[in-house]
């Protein structure tokens, strides 16, 4: 590529990578950044409407899966071994968003926020960094969420959830440390980003808990700001970040709106 007189080379350029995720929202903004910078990307997705209509578009390719279920993971393992390319980036991206306090949750909302936003980490990690490290080494980058480095009452089960996927990367990536198997996991902690998940499920919260969500409307980001972020940490720029824990939350971190 070409800017000015000036070659600038693309960041991720023929690296192979698997969004999970990747049909709308942030998803879709990190696999359409590491297109534009030379990856070739699989989007995957359990709305196999929305993942085929945003990989044509971007110029990606499609997977249905449902992140909460072994067997899809090891329909995904399959799929790339048969393309014999490796593996080089894994953005486990995909979640759910569901409101609720620690005495109306329920335990089937419990269950089911941890099924797709920290088990469904888990099964990424487990299934696909063994085919990473026979590639050479990559990186892995865990969406979690500034919910997980603070009280969140509103979302109770949400938080718990990235929290939990903020201690398992902490933990792979000492693994992948320890083995020397080039692997580096990191994970990012985004406060409100505008999409239209956000969206939805503000218009069903309880009052006191939409009064809570607005004050964090300043701090909202756009799904490329943190798309950007991602590319970083899925290219060699960041070989010598592991085990990181980034925020892409304009202080809501270190200032909660919530309070």
């Amino acid at each position: 590529m070409v800017d000015g007189g000036v070659y600038m080379s693309l960041r991720v350029q023929n690296k192979l990578a698997v969004v999970t995720g990747g049909g709308r929202g942030v998803g879709r903004a990190i696999a359409e950044r590491l297109v534009a910078e030379g990856a070739k990307v699989i989007i995957t997705d359990i709305n196999a409407a929305a993942g085929k209509s945003t990989a044509t578009a971007i110029g990606a390719t499609f997977f249905r899966q449902d992140v909460s279920l072994q067997a899809d993971w090891l329909a995904l393992r399959q799929h790339l071994e048969k393309l014999d390319q490796g593996l080089d980036i894994l953005i486990n991206n995909a979640a759910i968003l569901r409101s609720a306090d620690p005495l109306t949750e329920t335990l089937a909302g419990w269950q089911a926020l941890m099924r797709v936003n920290a088990e469904s980490v888990f099964l990424g990690v487990n299934t696909l960094l063994a085919m990473m490290a026979a590639s050479g080494g990559g990186s892995i980058v865990n969406m979690s969420s500034s919910s997980a480095l603070m009280g969140m009452p509103q979302f109770t089960a949400y938080a718990a959830a990235k929290a939990a996927v903020r201690s398992l990367t902490m933990s792979t990536a000492v693994y992948c440390k320890q083995a020397g198997n080039g692997v580096r996991c990191n994970s990012v902690h985004p406060d409100g980003i505008n999409t239209d998940m956000v969206r939805e499920i503000a218009g069903v919260m309880q009052p006191l808990a939409r009064e809570a969500a607005m004050r964090s409307v300043p701090f909202l980001c756009e799904p490329q700001a943190v798309a950007n972020v991602l590319l970083f940490l899925a290219s060699d720029d960041s070989l010598h970040v592991n085990g990181a824990a980034i925020c892409v939350d304009n202080t809501a971190t270190i200032h909660p709106p919530y309070i």
